[in-house]
């Protein structure tokens, strides 16, 4: 499978932005598609964001659209999650996952690729 580690999480304000990286290798990545997820303390793990193989299809949760923006370099080999006027209700462990099919997908169980995870922590 891909190996997917995330990077970018931290402490932020609210109002402020954060940039998520997730690095993948493996062979497949060009034909894989990615998606975020994250998970609050108490919460069933949640649909963020998911991109397409080719970067031209993206698909974002009401919670989010507007705020955050998906996008990947497959030449690089990397997943980016913008974040952007970030709020309380954003804190959470995220993770970024890999679904070794070409159109990604909402649902956490179709992605067989999971990273460890990377923490963000908005104050108000």
């Amino acid at each position: 499978q891909v190996q997917l580690v995330e990077s970018g999480g931290g402490l932020v304000q609210a109002g402020g932005s954060l940039r998520l990286s997730c690095a993948a290798s493996g062979r497949t990545f060009s034909s894989t598609a990615m998606g975020w997820f994250r998970q609050a303390p108490g919460k069933e793990r949640e649909f963020i964001a998911a991109i397409s193989w080719s970067g031209k299809s993206t698909y974002y949760a009401d919670s989010v659209r507007g705020r955050f923006t998906i996008s990947r370099d497959n030449a690089k080999n990397t997943v980016v999650l913008q974040m952007n006027s970030l709020n309380s209700e954003d804190t959470a462990l995220y993770y970024c996952a890999a679904r070794e099919v070409t159109w990604p997908s909402r649902v956490s169980s179709d992605y067989g690729s999971w990273g460890q995870g990377t923490q963000v922590t908005v104050s108000s």
